[in-house]
């Protein structure tokens, strides 16, 4: 019985063999795999082991600090931290998840939702975190988990630059102004190394440099901060008094074109990007166009100068204070009779500027706008820059060439007309604008006759003295000159019957013009609106102030100067 049972048990010879064949089979092809992909192609291995342990870091390129011509720093780069997770590799708990939900001050949900498994190996959770805070992160030791090397756009002097400088993202790329304008200059290129790091994030080996990062370029503005303060300063105090909407300020280095100081109000913190609104951040002095007023009265007169048709001491008739075009009447705020050219620019006459205006030919008359830089943009290179308007001169009517004598119908940036100025201070040269630091000067256009820069000089000079529209622009110990300008705003198709523009332009000092400054007020509304009231203080005082900075030497009498409560108010009404 036991006999025959161990014969049923015992197993053909053909079957032993067969599951000795493929045991044997099987064998074979495990160690022929394991040699083809050790020996033969290890690229799998080598990728599956990449993609646990090796990992592309990217080294972000420090970017490049912009200063004043002083090399006063204006916009600066600070390390920060960046948090990121593997989603395959993290690992966290409960009571971890809670911590580094505090730290970084988030939501668990979201973080959970970041971190979920998926076909993203890369995630940020945290952006531009402080060094501190960030230790603190990685101190809680969660797997896949890891700190990317950032940097933070400082601006020291905050809302006083903002509106020129920009600002960057959250990537530090410019977003506006000169940030943005010199983006590829600053920014330089970022590099890149492969490390293999333990699952703590720890980097435990340097494996290659595969990309050499290319720190940004150093950018050295035209601007002196100790002028920018100065000037900020003052157009707050007088946006503030007359309760405005909105002011600009402009100075110029009247020999080279240089911006020295620009200032815009309402301005706004670089610093704190959270919540930042378009019609906050933009450039007003740059991107916004207003109609001038009568500070484009100047450009009338001198192109009627240079044709040889007129001297300053003509004469023109302004009685009865109107002039009747068609339908339309202009008139002068303060009626005159006679008036010499030279005096229709110290009294600002409508009257007179338009009579002279019409007197010329229309192309001569556009012609000298669009060499003075009207109707173009300045170039100054910064983005979104205002070309302004001036319309084809074939379009004009006798009505429209009148009024465009004293600012109405043209459209004009506050940089353009600080500009324009310039050829009136550099005996008819018309100088290039750079919100760069130059090394040497850069020739301008000559579009006046030097006698003629001359005279124009003369006539802002008699703005600014007693019977002029200007007597708050005078400066203690300097001769200067300027424009007033008080124009109503347009609104809609038409113009605001009590809504306004004040401005001023000037120079000094009058012998040897250094310094050119153009303001402007917009809608001021505590009851004063004339540009000699509202804007000329601001101009008296930052160019006092600036002459000062600069030890530009007095070249007036001590007897020149003429209080201005001493001096009655010309008004004018464009």
């Amino acid at each position: 019985m036991n006999q025959a049972k161990r014969q049923i048990l015992r197993l053909p010879v053909w079957r032993s063999r067969l599951l000795l064949s493929l045991l044997l089979l099987a064998f074979l092809v495990l160690l022929g795999r394991a040699l083809y992909l050790q020996g033969l192609n290890n690229e799998f291995l080598r990728q599956k082991g990449d993609a646990r342990y090796s990992r592309v870091i990217d080294i972000t390129a420090h970017r490049g600090i912009i200063t004043d011509r002083n090399g006063e720093p204006l916009a600066i780069s600070t390390p920060v931290e960046s948090v990121w997770a593997s989603p395959q590799d993290a690992e966290i708990s409960s009571a971890e998840l809670q911590r580094l939900a505090a730290l970084l001050q988030m939501p668990m949900s979201e973080i959970k939702k970041k971190v979920r498994p998926g076909k993203r190996d890369f995630v940020y959770l945290k952006r531009q975190l402080p060094p501190e805070l960030a230790k603190e992160v990685m101190q809680i030791g969660i797997p896949g988990i890891f700190l990317q090397r950032e940097y933070r756009r400082y601006y020291p002097a905050g809302d006083v630059v903002a509106h020129l400088l920009g600002f960057t993202g959250i990537d530090d790329n410019g977003r506006e102004g000169m940030e943005l304008a010199y983006q590829n200059w600053l920014a330089g290129q970022a590099g890149s190394r492969r490390v293999i790091k333990d699952r703590q994030g720890h980097i435990i080996e340097d494996v290659e440099s595969i990309k050499v990062p290319h720190q940004g370029k150093a950018l050295a503005l035209s601007i002196d901060r100790n002028l920018q303060y100065l000037a900020y300063r003052e157009l707050s105090l007088a946006v503030e008094h007359f309760k405005a909407k909105a002011g600009s300020i402009v100075m110029l280095d009247a020999k080279t074109g240089e911006v020295l100081a620009m200032a815009n109000l309402p301005s706004y913190n670089p610093n704190n990007r959270t919540t930042l609104e378009p019609r906050v951040t933009r450039n007003r002095a740059i991107t916004d166009q207003y109609e001038p007023g009568s500070t484009l009265k100047p450009f009338t007169i001198a192109e009627a100068l240079d044709s040889g048709k007129y001297k300053p001491t003509d004469i023109i008739q302004t009685a009865p204070g109107t002039l009747t075009i068609g339908p339309a009447v202009i008139h002068d705020s303060h009626p005159e009779g006679a008036l010499t050219v030279e005096q229709v620019i110290q009294k600002s006459s409508n009257v007179g500027a338009s009579k002279i205006a019409l007197s010329l030919p229309r192309e001569m008359m556009w012609d000298s706008l669009h060499r003075a830089g009207f109707g173009q943009p300045p170039h100054s290179g910064f983005p979104g820059e205002a070309s302004g308007k001036l319309r084809p001169y074939q379009t004009w009517r006798p009505i429209e060439q009148a009024t465009m004598s004293f600012g109405n119908g043209v459209s004009v940036s506050l940089l353009q007309l600080a500009r324009a100025y310039t050829a009136f201070a550099n005996d008819g040269e018309l100088k290039p604008i750079s919100l760069l630091k130059l090394t040497q000067p850069v020739a301008g256009v000559q579009i006046y006759k030097p006698e003629t820069a001359r005279a124009m000089r003369k006539m802002l000079e008699m703005v600014t003295q007693s019977g002029g529209t200007g007597p708050n622009a005078q400066v203690l110990g300097y001769r200067v000159a300027g424009k007033t300008g008080t124009a109503h705003k347009v609104v809609g198709n038409g113009y605001s019957p009590n809504l306004y523009v004040a401005s001023f332009v000037g120079m000094a000092p009058v012998t040897d013009p250094r310094l050119i400054v153009a303001v402007m007020i917009d809608q001021p509304s505590n009851g004063e609106y004339y540009g000699g009231v509202v804007a000329a203080p601001v101009f008296s005082k930052v160019m006092a102030g600036a002459l000062r900075m600069l030890g530009i030497p007095p070249d007036a009498p001590q007897n020149y100067f003429t209080p201005p409560e001493k001096t009655p108010l010309v008004k004018e009404d464009a």
